[in-house]
């Protein structure tokens, strides 16, 4: 499974004011009430908790105050092949920020390494703009004003997340049975509780669900959100409904949508009906169930459900 989304928030006068210097290829701290200047800048002092509005010029060289070997890069990591991460204390700073440092072998970075900025060919006001770090000297702090003009007031960072994740014994049944278009869950043989999703175990009586149970694709909306706000990514124009349904002849609810009438008519105890994707469309997912829909049978009792809120 693979997640992605774009993380987008405003910066404010600090932050603001740092990436505005990033995007010259400069690099500023804040200081506090103790006179210590922090990298990346605070925007409040730690101890006295006051904001901190004095912004004070670094240089681009450090010293490495600490570090690790990343043998295995990871997709959006600064390179495709091993590198350090180090904590640099940067020369007018008294704090360490974290980034890479572009060496080949881990006997190439020791703590107490002189390093300083590579600029990225192109920046944008993002910590990005600073590619890495390599050994040496660097141009130390930069002379004149820092720039005012255009200032970087939002930050968006895209964020993405690959999922992999080994199935159970009961959670293969699960699936296999979904791909025929069925609903199975599994029953706890103490307490009788029947979980769809199956779980491994009963979470009341921690013994193993051992009896499969074949159950309808109807149930009952017992809680449910309407969802209004647009963001990106999402295959559905709002306002429409994600509800928790629960499944006839299951003690649990599970997360869907429910669609096929106005969100506005969707309760309590509206009673719905599975919506299944075309069959040839099917595959060991739940995704085989596109969405429920009402069935129009009245509602269900508020004491068939309450104590599955």
């Amino acid at each position: 499974m693979n997640l992605s989304f774009d993380y987008t928030r405003s910066l404010g006068p600090v932050l603001g004011a740092f990436m505005t210097n990033l995007r010259a290829r400069r690099i500023i701290g804040t200081r506090d009430a103790a006179g210590r200047v922090h990298v990346p800048p605070l925007e409040f002092d730690p101890d006295t908790y006051a904001p901190l509005n004095e912004v004070v010029p670094v240089s681009d060289t450090g010293t490495v105050t600490g570090w690790t070997w990343n043998t295995h890069p990871v997709d959006g990591q600064p390179f495709d092949r091993p590198f350090a991460y180090a904590l640099i204390r940067l020369d007018g700073a008294d704090t360490a920020v974290l980034h890479a440092v572009d060496v080949t072998s881990p006997d190439e970075i020791s703590t107490g390494m002189r390093v300083h900025a590579r600029w990225a060919p192109e920046t944008t006001g993002a910590i990005g703009d600073i590619a890495c770090f390599v050994p040496g000297e660097g141009d130390g702090v930069p002379e004149g004003a820092a720039p005012s003009d255009d200032p970087v007031t939002m930050l968006v960072t895209p964020v993405a997340l690959t999922l992999e994740h080994s199935a159970s014994e009961p959670e293969t049944r699960y699936l296999r049975a979904l791909a025929e278009g069925r609903l199975v869950g599994q029953r706890c043989g103490k307490c009788g509780n029947v979980y769809v999703p199956p779980r491994n175990a009963c979470p009341i009586d921690g013994i193993p669900t051992t009896e499969e149970v074949d159950l309808p694709d109807t149930g009952v909306v017992t809680t449910f959100c309407v969802v209004n706000v647009p963001f990106q990514g999402q295959r559905i124009k709002p306002p429409y409904v994600a509800a928790y349904v629960l499944i006839d002849g299951a003690d649990i609810p599970f997360l869907h949508l429910v669609l096929g009438c106005d969100p506005a008519e969707v309760r309590m105890g509206m009673r719905v009906r599975a919506t299944w994707k075309p069959r040839e469309e099917w595959t060991e997912s739940p995704g085989n169930i596109s969405h429920f829909e009402p069935t129009g049978e009245p509602d269900a009792p508020y004491s068939s459900y309450e104590k599955h809120l």
